[in-house]
């Protein structure tokens, strides 16, 4: 198993994994016509301009296919004083999920955020998303939650922090 920076290369396999994931993770949860329209051609231009933009973590198999991908920097919103960073996104095709990558691509994120002298993370996860009990796990906790809307349907999602990013392992 490796980790890397992705480099724009990678972008078709990042979406590949998006896609995938979202469909395997959402299946029940967010609406199947949304799950069906997404599109490997659009999320790689979006990953294109992405790996551009922020650093995006891969992890490979044995074979070189991209199985994973975390990103995270700066949060976003600016709402949250306490909570400095965010861990953007993080997904993991099905088949290799509970084997310890998703570890290594938060821990990929964390040393990031360390790096731009941010100590504190975040992360939004649909409520019903199996991987809330990951981050949980990692010893995240509920700061916040907001309705949103995908697909028609109007989800609950949760934001989890972590106060010190040395305790988010």
């Amino acid at each position: 198993m490796l980790i890397r920076k992705a480099e724009i290369e990678d972008a078709g396999g990042i979406a590949k994994v998006h896609v995938d994931s979202w469909r395997t993770t959402y299946k029940g949860i967010v609406p199947d016509d949304f799950l069906e329209s997404l599109s490997y051609e659009n999320r790689e231009l979006i990953w294109k301009k992405g790996i551009n933009e922020n650093n995006v973590y891969i992890a490979e198999n044995k074979n070189g296919q991209v199985i994973g991908f975390s990103t995270g920097g700066i949060e976003r919103t600016g709402k949250y004083e306490a909570y400095t960073g965010e861990l953007y996104a993080i997904y993991i095709l099905k088949e290799y999920q509970g084997k310890g990558i998703g570890r290594l691509l938060v821990k990929s994120v964390v040393d990031d955020i360390k790096n731009k002298n941010l100590n504190s993370m975040l992360i939004w996860a649909i409520e019903e998303n199996p991987a809330c009990r990951f981050y949980e796990a990692l010893g995240g906790k509920k700061i916040d939650t907001e309705e949103i809307e995908i697909g028609g349907k109007n989800l609950s999602e949760v934001a989890y922090g972590w106060d010190d990013i040395a305790d988010c392992h």
